[in-house]
């Protein structure tokens, strides 16, 4: 009877965690998962649908599933002196969330309180709102405010190119336009603790998931106002905010020493990275780290020039700095190795 009981938690709990990712066919995937009938499948999916776990539109032929929120809650703050955000972590957030594992819940106070936080001191927005939906196997929130954007208050404040100029740097991390209050770790460290991670701003789209070596950057016509942030979590994921600060802290026991580049940030349109002033544009600021990881996904090739800034001019001047590069084809490591040779 166990054995029995055990195995039907298992087949329940793969639907849960697979049917956001196959709404329309979570019956056929778990038939051929477990090696059972469409029609005990089916068993399972009605009793998730009776307990108010999953919910179910349209006919037999046309049918999809998705989780049912357990809770779902909004909230606006207007933006006075005397809004912090750990008061509302603390009076709203923290109740909305329920019952969750110590290092979730610490996941969500850092990720929750940084995102608001930045909204208050920088959006020069009138209003906040916050929005929550929490289902059985994950939770996620919204961090919305009406201010001038953050890409755009970054790219002013710095005098940089454009609004995916600033991505860049909020990429690489210690940015900030404030920095008496804010060390700029916030955005960096919460983008890579969530499951997923949104900020949509003026006309620009930047999101990372977990566990993927790449993020995206979409640029779109139609700019919004102000700045939405999706932090998504899984409710029982065994990830902690220690393992994630220890990942950047290089070989130290403290301190951001480590960051990664995505290089091909530095493109613009279908240019190629071949100029001294598009290696120094990517080369910005990160003389504060003693690790950088330069992440060539999305890039085919380099030029001479460039590759020669990076790894002879720069590395000769920066000896106490580790510069390495990760996802290089054949051609980029081949520009890299003659850098390195001409410096040696």
């Amino acid at each position: 009877m166990t054995r029995i009981k055990t195995r039907g938690e298992d087949i329940r709990r793969f639907i849960l965690d697979e049917v956001g990712k196959h709404p329309s066919d979570i019956c056929k995937l778990t038939s051929e998962k477990f090696g059972i009938t469409r029609q005990a499948v089916n068993k399972h999916l009605q009793r998730l649908i009776t307990e108010h776990v999953l919910m179910t539109t349209g006919n037999t032929r046309s049918r999809t599933y998705k989780l049912s929120p357990l809770q779902e809650w909004s909230k606006e703050y207007p933006i006075t002196p005397d809004l912090a955000e750990d008061l509302v972590w603390t009076n709203d957030i923290r109740a909305v969330l329920g019952q969750l594992p110590e290092n979730v819940l610490t996941i969500w106070h850092y990720g929750f309180t940084e995102m608001f936080n930045n909204a208050i001191d920088h959006s020069a927005g009138s209003e906040i709102l916050v929005h929550i939906q929490k289902t059985a196997v994950d939770a996620e929130i919204y961090v919305i405010d009406d201010g001038i954007g953050i890409f755009k208050k970054v790219q002013t404040a710095l005098g940089l190119l454009d609004e995916r100029h600033a991505i860049l740097e909020l990429h690489k991390g210690k940015l900030t336009t404030d920095p008496q209050r804010h060390s700029g770790e916030g955005i960096f460290f919460t983008s890579r603790m969530f499951d997923s991670f949104v900020i949509m701003s003026g006309g620009v789209h930047f999101s990372h998931n977990f566990g993927k070596d790449e993020d995206w950057v979409v640029e779109t016509e139609e700019g919004s106002t102000g700045t939405m942030v999706w932090m998504k979590l899984h409710n029982h994921t065994a990830r902690t905010s220690k393992k994630i600060f220890d990942q950047f802290a290089g070989d130290s026991d403290y301190g951001f020493n480590k960051t990664i580049v995505p290089v091909r940030l530095a493109k613009y349109g279908n240019d190629q990275l071949i100029s001294r002033s598009q290696a120094k544009r990517l080369l910005a600021r990160i003389e504060l780290f003693k690790m950088v990881v330069f992440d060539f996904s999305g890039v085919d090739e380099i030029g001479q020039a460039f590759a020669d800034e990076i790894f002879r001019v720069f590395a000769q001047q920066h000896q106490d700095m580790e510069l390495l590069a990760i996802q290089a084809n054949d051609q980029i490591n081949g520009m890299i190795r003659r850098a390195k040779a001409v410096a040696s």
